[in-house]
């Protein structure tokens, strides 16, 4: 009985081989991946829906785009597949001094003068600054494993749109293509992600098992 029971679930959990042994993708790692896309996607459309209301509206009310966006971005970071956890929780780090800096931005100036803020006063890219610094990251890990021209993109543009404005190399309006051709190839990258397999995603999981394995032995002895 318990072996016809388990025998669909273990055809639905493939072996592979990785660098450090044998290895399975399971249905909860599965799932993570698909969470996780949708937060790279979310992201994504959060990202270029508040740069769109910018340009066509006004900077007043784009600010609650971009809480979605941090919300979106920390639910990908918690998802997102890297063994090497320093790197990993630095990318949090970053995540969280980006919201802590959002909310002080916010309390100064006021929700709807915030990003009319940072226009006038560059100096406010510092306070949100890590937040982009964690969706760069974002996109050189999915660069580094896929190689994506996207990811490329992402993780070059954001960088320079941002310092570029805060040093008062660029004009306000290349800052603002620049950051709108970041969000379309953020799209662009979540879309095409939901074509791959789960594993592409998930890696070589033996690398995580031998570090983990590695760590408790350290610990232990």
């Amino acid at each position: 009985m318990n072996n016809t029971q388990s025998s669909p679930t273990k055809l639905l959990e493939p072996e592979f081989e990785g660098v450090y042994g044998r290895y399975k993708v399971t249905i909860e790692d599965k799932e993570e991946v698909q969470r996780y896309r949708v937060s790279v996607l979310l992201c994504g459309i959060t990202f270029c829906g508040g740069i769109m209301q910018w340009l066509m509206i006004g900077p007043t009310f784009a600010w609650i785009w971009l809480v979605l966006m941090a919300i979106s971005l920390g639910l990908a970071l918690k998802w997102i597949h890297i063994y090497l956890r320093p790197l990993h929780n630095a990318l949090k780090i970053f995540w969280a001094l980006g919201c802590m800096g959002f909310l002080f931005l916010g309390f100064n100036t006021g929700t709807g003068m915030m990003l009319s803020s940072i226009v006038k006063e560059p100096v406010w890219v510092l306070a949100i600054g890590p937040l982009f610094a964690a969706l760069t990251g974002l996109g050189f890990k999915e660069f580094f494993c896929f190689q994506r021209p996207e990811a490329i993109g992402l993780t070059i543009l954001v960088p320079i749109a941002l310092m570029g404005h805060l040093s008062g190399i660029l004009a306000q309006s290349t800052v603002m293509v620049l950051l709108g051709l970041s969000s379309i190839l953020l799209i662009m990258l979540a879309i095409r992600k939901f074509g791959m397999e789960a594993a592409a995603d998930i890696g070589d999981k033996s690398v995580f098992e031998y570090l983990q394995r590695n760590k408790a032995s350290k610990v232990t002895s």
